[in-house]
């Protein structure tokens, strides 16, 4: 799948396929951890065959092979991660799908709030980092971790309740894709005042007042 937004118009839905999301470093980051997994469930295997006793050796294979099944589902899942919105007259549709699964909720809209625009949570610098210069990479290793767990760039609450979505969409991505959201959606989709900053201001408020 392509990194790019794709939008496919039908008679009475809009689909929008948010491409592939992953920063570079964090593909890298599930690499390792899928090559470190299987050299360990390697390492495990082979010793095993030096058991004597036949029971330790079944459940040696046994532990080997679930290290295998783990990581081989943690990576292809992380890797294939794929979000994709619903637009119709009635729902707005998140669908997350791996190779293993595929979830769908369906959120109608008048019971949607405001669209916002999260990006990077802000966070205070790491205390080891250095005055000027992150010397052994602390805020790095951190800010990792923080795109790692990050839930998504979006969100609405429904219900009382928020729900986030597309992982990794960048500022720019999500202005166009906001735009041909409200193109379909028009009054249904309502917007939070960042929007005003980050798109034209005549076009935010043309579609406020329209």
């Amino acid at each position: 799948m392509s990194d790019k937004i794709t939008y496919y118009w039908g008679n009475d839905h809009l689909q929008i396929k948010l491409g592939k999301r992953l920063m570079p470093r964090i593909r890298a980051l599930f690499w390792a951890e899928f090559v470190v997994t299987t050299g360990m469930a390697t390492i495990f295997l082979l010793e095993s065959f030096y058991i004597q006793a036949d029971l330790l050796r079944v459940l040696s294979y046994i532990g080997a092979s679930v290290l295998y099944l783990l990581a081989s589902y943690r990576f292809i899942s992380r890797m294939f991660f794929v979000e994709e919105l619903w637009l119709d007259e009635e729902y707005l549709t998140i669908v997350n799908s791996t190779p293993f699964r595929r979830t769908i909720k369906r959120y109608d809209w008048p019971s949607v709030g405001p669209l916002h625009y999260v990006g990077s949570p802000t966070k205070t610098a790491h205390p080891l980092k250095g005055e000027c210069y992150d010397y052994f990479g602390f805020e790095t290793q951190e800010q990792l971790i923080q795109n790692l767990h990050h839930e998504g760039n979006l969100y609405f609450n429904y219900a009382g309740f928020p729900t986030r979505f597309a992982r990794g969409l960048y500022s720019w991505d999500a202005e166009e894709m906001i735009r041909v959201m409200k193109l379909f959606a028009g009054h249904n989709l309502r917007l939070g005042p960042e929007w005003k900053r980050m798109v034209q201001e005549s076009w935010y408020n043309n579609e406020e007042e329209g």
